[in-house]
């Protein structure tokens, strides 16, 4: 699912994120939202969130 729509993250979901470091490379982290950090309805390069681990990032995909 896409994550540049608010209404696709939701608190306890699974998702796959970007952090700032990584946005030149792609690299990808795999956690659960814990916060949801943007408060726009929709962000063209993903829903900015924190993982339950603390780790900050933009929402790539939304893992069903």
């Amino acid at each position: 699912m896409n994550g540049t729509q608010r209404k696709n993250v939701k608190q306890g979901c699974r998702v796959k994120i970007v952090q700032k470091q990584h946005q030149r490379t792609g690299q990808v982290t795999d956690g659960v939202v814990k916060d949801i950090l943007t408060n726009s309805a929709v962000h063209q390069r993903g829903i900015k969130v924190r993982l339950e681990n603390g780790i900050v990032g933009r929402v790539q995909e939304v893992i069903e």
